[in-house]
């Protein structure tokens, strides 16, 4: 089964998305991709303890507290190539920034495979579980604000948060 629910943020109405083991979207209204691949039966299930867990580490993350901790079970749906660039961003620290090159770096190192910035950027660009996921600390060479599924105003805001300073 499907489900799904609204947590109301400081950057905007979010809506969460799940199995009822496993968060499978987090998007703020408004963003690219809103709401990419849920399930058109997902039910409203504000009440699921998956989205309680969340909406506990999403309130934290909202008054300040480094939230580098990821004990919220996740599980993004996307290509491999993706996943793996996820998987680097969920380990960029609070406060932290990485730039598209040095992700992409790490995935041709990772894989052997060749990556670019630009595709990494497309990846970063549909990460289904933003916040958590934490695509918004990814930045341009030269501490470039750049592009931002749910906006640069957004994104500038989530960074302010995390005092950091570009």
């Amino acid at each position: 089964m499907k489900y799904y629910t609204f947590y109301i943020s400081p950057v905007g109405k979010i809506m969460i998305a799940g199995d009822g083991d496993y968060i499978t979207g987090l998007w703020i209204e408004n963003q690219k991709y809103y709401a990419a691949g849920i399930d058109k039966n997902a039910q409203y299930s504000p009440n699921l303890n998956l989205f309680q867990c969340a909406g506990c580490w999403l309130d934290k993350y909202f008054s300040g507290v480094a939230m580098d901790n990821y004990d919220i079970p996740i599980h993004p749906a996307g290509s491999d190539f993706q996943r793996w660039v996820w998987q680097i961003l969920r380990t960029v620290p609070y406060g932290r920034t990485i730039t598209y090159g040095t992700i992409a770096n790490e995935l041709t190192k990772e894989t052997g495979r060749a990556a670019s910035p630009r595709a990494v950027g497309g990846a970063v660009g549909r990460n289904p579980i933003s916040i958590i996921i934490p695509c918004h600390r990814v930045i341009g060479a030269n501490k470039a604000l750049t592009g931002y599924a749910g906006g640069l105003d957004v994104k500038s805001k989530l960074l302010g948060l995390e005092n950091i300073k570009l």
